[in-house]
């Protein structure tokens, strides 16, 4: 379930365009989910191209994205807190540019046991504060993401429920 109600789509007027959540209940631990979320072999399988993903999970370490058509992003890890707690930079109007302040938003997850599953919660911040060139914003900007970790959310849960446990 989402916290992204039908009543938000397209409102512009009062609508926090700076922020984007979304939340959903998976039937794995958290542990399973929190390797599904930092571990190269499976990041490669749930967003990226298949391949693994390099990942060096430390604050300050990269997390090397690869989102095929819409390239290779070098992602800048903030908050390594297993298995509660991680976060990243993403400069995704800027493929190949390493996420820093300035250039990228914010995208944290929160894991939360909920009986034998995960409540898993994604906030991206950060839209009003980044300069998004007009060919990128199909790909970078608000929207596109906000439909993308509709998405992004299925895939975790799909892919971390189909995992031998």
């Amino acid at each position: 379930m989402s916290t992204h109600s039908a009543n938000d789509a397209g409102k512009g007027v009062g609508a926090d365009r700076n922020r984007i959540e979304r939340e959903i209940s998976i039937a794995a631990p958290v542990e399973r989910v929190w390797a599904v979320l930092t571990e190269p072999e499976h990041v490669g399988s749930w967003f990226g191209q298949g391949e693994p993903t390099p990942v060096d999970l430390r604050p300050g370490g990269i997390m090397q994205l690869d989102h095929g058509q819409y390239g290779q992003f070098p992602t800048t890890i903030v908050t390594v807190d297993p298995p509660r707690r991680f976060s990243y930079r993403w400069a995704s109007a800027h493929p190949g540019e390493v996420a820093v302040e300035g250039n990228s938003t914010l995208v944290e997850f929160t894991l939360t046991p909920e009986g034998d599953g995960t409540r898993l919660r994604v906030v991206e911040t950060g839209f009003e504060e980044i300069a998004i060139p007009e060919e990128r914003q199909p790909t970078a900007g608000y929207d596109s993401h906000s439909e993308g970790w509709t998405g992004q959310m299925k895939n975790v849960k799909q892919y971390a429920e189909q995992l031998a446990a």
